[in-house]
């Protein structure tokens, strides 16, 4: 399964889980935004990526 992007509508935060890591809200999956090679959204996705590879011990 492919993991997608989510967010957080109580606590404005994004990640990958099901459930907010910060407030136990259920998140929902946002829509990707159309292509653009200015990606607005691009420092959110390696940040949240990259927390991911933390907690796994991959980086």
């Amino acid at each position: 399964m492919a993991r997608t992007i989510r967010f957080c509508k109580a606590c404005d935060k994004y990640t990958m889980q099901e459930k907010c890591p910060v407030c136990d809200a259920v998140t929902e999956q946002k829509r990707p935004p159309k292509y653009s090679p200015d990606d607005k959204y691009a420092d959110i996705k390696r940040g949240v990526k990259k927390e991911e590879y933390e907690k796994r011990g991959l980086l």
